[in-house]
């Protein structure tokens, strides 16, 4: 027979003849675990996530065919775990410890670091030296249970419900228990908790029933030393009852966020309660046996869910999924709502969409003007920078109250709505994939015709609009205002003379973050109910009167976050080649519609004495830029849209394939509506 050797070139034969033969080695090491994590290496595969089972054939053969081998093992376990504590892993471990989130992720990177490390009375303590690896609860798991149980049988393992003294294990199962509950109970019973399930008011708390039920239960089991009751217990069966509707109060919580907003701290309350109520529903089972065989397997299973639990506890990741899928699914939905604003149906919303687009030109073209001004102050890379943000801040806001349209604020959004359509596809069972997937073409082409004709009105009229302003600026003052910048302006828009590509998509990054911080706000007020703190405000009807007051509140629920996440797209833009002066790196912004105000203003300044070279990348340039600012702020409105939704990545395949075939069926619907049929 051949065995396995370590990275020591130990064999397991080797192992228990070096340490269990004659000279009983072990019992000088009966109070280490470096033996018991010798036995564990000697097992643990080199990729887990292949391995197709873990077997532990080699060791059991041993422990039949040597008595003294099972005897000193047996002997060497029991004192490694003999009055353990384990609770504080299943009460802690993998578990959110604060509602802070920050605070949290800070813990956990630190705890990766530096471990910590419990006292050795724990069995924290004998897991964390011996199950180090993140990946040892995977291949752990693919042991068969026969093999463990004939393991268990060897050794001589006492099962959880041997005893329920004091320090046993069955106690210290039911004090982890009780202290979830406790911590259940007290968070689901905090005020901007039950806010979130205003339809569970004046109902009884399943929370206090279930501590209530719970203590009934486990008085029972120590005080008639039980241990363990049938599975048709009404006791048991009645906490199944109020875990249940527990996890429905939690369930219903996460979904009115949709209707009432959530803020981070009460996520993250909602993400504990529902981390311990999946925890107490994998340990309440362990309390109901039926055949006597079940107590050797509930042990097994439990000694594994320890080892899970405690190789989860830093998990990072984790926690930064757990913690954000909904906020992000509330941000997205906001941006989904109103990127739909964006999709044009027909020719007349696709002219409405070109005239938007065009006043969002006319606005951009005057900021351009202005840009060149503020860049002529003598101050401070701080005073360009404030000024600069002002600028843009006020010129951003003004083309969204006014209803104009900034294309490359129109990806971030309408990224979110086509991934709405996409879940939206998903969940209608009615409908075969291809015809899914083909009517989601059709909207594609929808948005993407769109974005087109919003690209096109905002460089078509920055260019004259630019062009205008600076010439009756000379024209009044005799004032050339890019004399001496236009060479600087011209180059700056080239892929191959400048770093172009990266500043646009820097701008790309900005345009994102503003779409995350409209999403942001809007629930972030939907959850505080400022919309309806304004339209009761005592001060403001008494001044306004009611209806006024009722008008103020609705305009402030359709314009505040995008007027914020205007403002700071423009701190964005404005600061970001200050910051790089500060730190010395070459940092940007390009932005199409402003690249091409640039260009009227930069050939203007050369009086139009400019090389066909010069002039050729300038002009490809705003189109490299503009597809740059698209493809960043759509590319990552789309992951974390998908993100959001639980879409997997795999579904982008089919979806590209049958908006390809549309394209190549009809060419024209990706860049003008339809004159025969509009969808």
């Amino acid at each position: 027979m051949k065995f396995r050797k370590t990275k020591h070139n130990i064999t397991i034969e080797e192992f228990f003849t070096l340490n269990f033969d004659s000279n009983n080695l072990w019992e000088y090491k009966a109070d280490e675990t470096d033996l018991l994590a010798e036995l564990a290496d000697l097992f643990r595969p080199k990729d887990p996530h292949r391995a197709e089972t873990v077997s532990l054939e080699s060791l059991l053969q041993l422990l039949r065919d040597n008595e003294r081998y099972c005897t000193g093992l047996s002997l060497y376990l029991k004192g490694i775990l003999k009055q353990k504590k384990f609770s504080r892993i299943l009460t802690d471990a993998g578990i959110l410890g604060e509602a802070v989130f920050f605070s949290e992720v800070r813990k956990r990177l630190f705890a990766k670091l530096i471990p910590d490390q419990p006292q050795k009375d724990t069995l924290e303590y004998v897991l964390n030296q011996v199950f180090y690896l993140k990946t040892d609860p995977i291949w752990v798991e693919k042991i068969p249970m026969e093999q463990l149980e004939e393991f268990y049988h060897l050794v001589k393992f006492r099962s959880l419900y041997v005893s329920s003294e004091q320090k046993s294990p069955l106690a210290e199962l039911l004090y982890a228990m009780e202290v979830l509950i406790h911590r259940i109970t007290g968070r689901a019973l905090e005020s901007e908790v039950i806010q979130m399930v205003p339809e569970y008011e004046g109902l009884e708390s399943p929370f206090l029933a279930i501590q209530k039920e719970f203590a009934l239960l486990s008085a029972r089991l120590l005080e008639e030393q039980i241990n363990y009751v049938p599975p048709d217990d009404i006791g048991y069966r009645q906490m199944l009852v109020l875990h249940h509707q527990c996890t429905d109060y939690v369930r219903a919580a996460f979904r009115n966020s949709e209707k009432y907003g959530i803020s981070l701290r009460v996520n993250q309350s909602l993400l504990r309660i529902r981390q311990q109520l999946e925890r107490l529903g994998v340990l309440l089972p362990l309390l109901a046996i039926e055949q006597d065989r079940e107590t050797a397997q509930d042990t097994i299973r439990l000694g594994k869910s320890l080892i899970t639990y405690n190789c989860d506890k830093n998990n990072v990741r984790k926690l930064i999924n757990e913690s954000t899928q909904l906020l992000s699914y509330e941000v997205t939905q906001h941006t989904a709502n109103t990127g739909e604003n964006y999709i044009t149906k027909s020719r007349l919303e696709y002219l409405k969409m070109f005239w938007a687009a065009s006043g969002g030109g006319i606005i951009v073209g005057i900021l351009c003007i202005i840009k060149v001004f503020l860049s002529k102050m003598e101050t401070s890379a701080f005073g360009h920078a404030f000024f600069y943000s002002l600028n843009y801040s006020f010129g951003f806001i003004a083309i969204y109250v006014l209803g104009f349209t900034l294309a490359t604020k129109q990806p971030a959004m309408t990224a979110a709505a086509l991934v709405r359509a996409i879940e939206s596809g998903r969940k209608n069972t009615e409908v075969d994939d291809e015809e899914k997937h083909r009517a989601f073409a059709e909207f594609f082409a929808r948005v993407f015709r769109s974005q087109f004709i919003a690209f096109l009105g905002n460089v078509l009229v920055a260019f004259p609009v630019s062009l205008l302003g600076i010439w009756l600026i000379d024209y009044a003052f005799s004032y050339n205002l890019t004399l001496t910048k236009w060479y600087a302006m011209m180059t700056d828009l080239s892929p191959i003379h400048s770093l172009a590509i990266l500043h646009a998509a820097i701008a790309g990054v900005f345009l994102f973050l503003s779409g995350i911080i409209a999403g942001s706000v809007a629930n972030r007020d939907k959850h505080r109910h400022v919309y309806y703190r304004i339209e009761e405000h005592p001060v403001l009807k008494r001044s306004f009167g009611r209806v006024r007051t009722q008008k103020l509140a609705k305009l402030y629920e359709r314009k505040w976050a995008g007027v914020i996440s205007n403002f700071w797209f423009g701190v964005f833009m404005g600061s970001t080649a200050s910051i790089g002066v500060f730190l010395g790196l070459n940092l940007d912004v390009r932005h199409i519609t402003f690249a091409s105000g640039n260009l009227a203003l930069a050939l203007y300044g050369a009086n139009w004495n400019v090389s066909n070279e010069l002039l050729f990348w300038g002009i490809f340039g705003i189109g490299i830029i503009g597809l740059v600012n698209f493809m960043v702020s759509f590319s990552l409105s789309m992951g974390l849209a998908f993100r959001s939704r639980n879409i997997p990545l795999s579904e982008l395949r089919p979806i590209s394939k049958s908006i390809w075939k549309h394209f190549k069926r009809r060419p024209g619907s990706f860049f003008f509506p339809s004159l025969r049929k509009q969808y």
